[in-house]
This record gives structure tokens, C-alpha cells and sequence, in this order.
């Protein structure tokens, strides 16, 4: 229904979810067992959705990616039942080979909008984005995914008065990005590679104060549509397009009718306003210090992200664990 709102702590329910899944992620830390984490994480968060109050039903999810086993397929309902009808984004572990071989920078994520509101990439694994902080989001134009990168370093550089040569861009390590990370640091700006996680990699450069001035490349679909919502939350800025990898996914993209020409807006990927997304760090990182064990407690870092408001709420919990 079009009255219906979610809640003002909604926020501080969903962080219940990300720290469960965290703090059973953490477990597996440099064991090099990413899909043995990845099916605790997805465990646990699955039983901490279950208990909120709202009509959930998860819009998107990596599971069956790759032979990628989780709790939390596309289509499942979850919560109670009881309040508003949502749609749900959980990505238990945005980093896993971060997580399983001990590296710094895997978090887990959440996010929920109201029903409808997300579009839906499948069948495509992965999509070219660019996202920007809100300082340089209204000069973000859909050319910047068809032009050179130093024609869009240039734009991002004016918008935020500095040098091309003092912005940073997070990009992911892949044979992929060879040709984008050679025009980077042709133009003359800094490079921050990641094995990994390119949803904290969008949250910190959405975050007006952040280390980040832009992400580019091409990363999973599912990631950029929770990536989007925290855009979104965060008033930045984001250009997305379906970007096949291999024969098959052309394929599987051209039969469901996808454009891999057409520019997506985070209005385009998020049609709605009502947003809470959620991020608990997994190991430490540059957006949040991962969980913490000692004795029978554990402490965890989160961030929450209200839409609305523009709200960001940074929480420190300890926790008391249950016996083994």
C-alpha cells in the first residue's frame, strides 16, 4: 500500500541481523573456508530476520551464483509476517575471500526498502558502476559510463575542487580492470586496488568524509543493488549497466530481454525513498572494525544508513556469547 512506512528503528532491528551474520563469519577468519563461512553467516542472519516484525521477502541474492550455497535465495519471505511489506537485501558476506584468507575489509550487509521498490539484474552476475559522494552526484552524467576515465576523473575532480592527481579510486584486482586501471593512472590519479568487497568499497566513496572519491569497474549485479541503496541513503551518486562476462551470461542476459546499453540511476535501481541499510564489519577495515572475541564476549562495529533523514548511526555493542 502506498501509506504504508517503515519504521524509524527499523535500523536498530536490522543490525541485529548483520551482527549475527558477522560475528558467525568472524569465526572462520584465515581458515580459507569461504563457503563454509558463507553458509554460517547466512544461517544466522536468517534466523535473526526471521524474528522482525514486517512482510519480507528477499529481492535479490548471490545464492546459486557460482554453485554459491546460503540460506537466503531470492523469493524467500522473511520476518514474522506481521507489518509492512518489504524487500530485503542481505549479503552476509560482502569480502569473502577477504574473510577466508585473513585480510583486512569483509563486512556483512543488509538493507530493506519497501515492496517493489528494487530492480532486479537477474539473470546477470555482474555490472559496470561508478559511484560518487552527493558533492559530486548532480554533475554525474550517464555519458561517464561510454567516455575515457580521464574525461570522468576530470568531472569528479572539478565537483569536488581538488587535482585529478589527489583523488582516489577503488577499484576491484581483476584481469578485467587492467585497461581501466591504466587510464586512472595515466590521468594521474591514485588507485586503491581491492581483492574484494566492493559494497564497502561504494559506502566509502558515497560517505561525504570518506578515503574514496569514486569507485569504478564492473562487480557482481546482486552487490551493486545493495551498493545502490546505500548510494541512495547516503544522497550520493550512481551510474550502473549490465555488464556481461562470459558467452553464457550474454546469453541468459539477451533472452530476458536486458539492455546492456541502457544507463541505470540509483532511482532507476531503488525506485523508492524509504531505505535502511546496514553494515557490520567482519575483519578490520577502512569502513569499520571487524568483530571481536574475548572470553565470553565479542564486540561488534556497525554502520546504519536511514534514507529519510540522511541519518548515519555508527554502533559499538558488546555481546555476551552463548555457551558452546
Amino acid at each position: 500500500m502506498s501509506d504504508q512506512r517503515l519504521h524509524r528503528n527499523m535500523g536498530l532491528d536490522l543490525v541485529r541481523a548483520t551482527e549475527a551474520a558477522a560475528l558467525a563469519a568472524a569465526r572462520w577468519m584465515g581458515l580459507g573456508l569461504a563457503q563454509e563461512a558463507e553458509t554460517a553467516a547466512s544461517v544466522a542472519m536468517a534466523r535473526a530476520l526471521a524474528n522482525l516484525d514486517f512482510d519480507g521477502q528477499i529481492a535479490v541474492s548471490k545464492a546459486g551464483r557460482l554453485g554459491l550455497l546460503n540460506a537466503l535465495p531470492a523469493g524467500q519471505r522473511v520476518g514474522t509476517g506481521r507489518g509492512v511489506a518489504v524487500d530485503v537485501l542481505a549479503d552476509v558476506i560482502d569480502g569473502r575471500r577477504l574473510l577466508a584468507q585473513g585480510r583486512p575489509g569483509a563486512v556483512s550487509v543488509a538493507a530493506v526498502t519497501l515492496r517493489g521498490a528494487i530492480w532486479s539484474p537477474s539473470p546477470a552476475v555482474y555490472m559496470e558502476k561508478i559511484v560518487v559522494c552527493r558533492e559530486v552526484a548532480p554533475a554525474l552524467v550517464p555519458e561517464c559510463m561510454r567516455a575515457p576515465a580521464a574525461w570522468t576523473l576530470g568531472l569528479i575532480a572539478r565537483a569536488k575542487r581538488k587535482a585529478v592527481r589527489d583523488l582516489v579510486i577503488f577499484v576491484l584486482e581483476r584481469p578485467r580492470h587492467a585497461d581501466l586501471i591504466a587510464e586512472i593512472r595515466a590521468a594521474g590519479a591514485r588507485v586503491m586496488l581491492a581483492d574484494d568487497g566492493d559494497i564497502a568499497g561504494a559506502v566509502l566513496a558515497a560517505a561525504p568524509d570518506g578515503p574514496v572519491d569514486a569507485l569504478m569497474g564492473a562487480g557482481g549485479a546482486v552487490e551493486g543493488m545493495t551498493a545502490a541503496c546505500a548510494v541512495k541513503a547516503l544522497g550520493g551518486g550512481m551510474l550502473a549497466r549490465i555488464a556481461p562476462q562470459s558467452d553464457d551470461e550474454r546469453a541468459a542476459v539477451a533472452e530476458a530481454g536486458l539492455d546492456t546499453r541502457r544507463v541505470l540511476t540509483c532511482n532507476d535501481l531503488v525506485t523508492k525513498g524509504q531505505i535502511f541499510v546496514v553494515v557490520t564489519g567482519i575483519t578490520d577495515g577502512l569502513l569499520l572494525k571487524g568483530a571481536d572475541f574475548s572470553g565470553d564476549r565479542a564486540t561488534t562495529n556497525s554502520l546504519i544508513l536511514r534514507s529519510e533523514t540522511r541519518t548515519r548511526r555508527t554502533i559499538v555493542a558488546e555481546h555476551l556469547l552463548e555457551p558452546e
